[in-house]
């Protein structure tokens, strides 16, 4: 598998990340909602298998002080292969010289990032825009 960073991406690439937020029960998001998130996100990576898109996360920031890692997803069929571990890590190391590095962990996956060093937030909120992120999340 190869690992990509921030790579040219092709309509039939944001078709396949769509799928795999589908496949990891994010819901629907339309791949050019996606390719304009992903053109708006400072650093992007993504792991390829031959020339299929199987995991990829990407980052915002303000450019100083706080960067968030977000959208760290890997297909259902290649999770338990150290992926998600290897793009957390590149996103991380990328980020260098910010005074606050966070992440939102998807429901229930909340020890898979305690096992990487990260720690969970006492003072983080949410302001949830639906019942279910209210349910999710608090």
């Amino acid at each position: 598998m190869i690992l990509k960073e921030n790579p040219e991406l092709t309509q039939s690439d944001y078709e396949r990340i769509s799928e795999i937020f589908e496949l990891v029960e994010w819901g629907i998001r339309e791949s050019n909602d996606i390719e304009s998130t992903f053109a708006k996100s400072t650093f992007t990576c993504l792991i390829w298998e031959n020339d299929t898109i199987v995991g990829f996360g990407r980052t915002f920031d303000d450019g100083k002080y706080y960067a968030t890692i977000c959208d760290v997803a890997i297909d259902p069929s290649y999770q338990g292969k150290g992926l998600g571990t290897q793009i957390v890590a590149n996103l991380k190391s990328r980020l260098k010289g910010y005074l606050f590095i966070t992440l939102t962990a998807a429901p229930g996956k909340g020890e898979f990032y305690q096992k990487l060093g990260w720690r969970k937030q006492t003072s983080a909120y949410i302001a949830p825009v639906s019942q279910q992120q209210t349910k999710e999340h608090t």
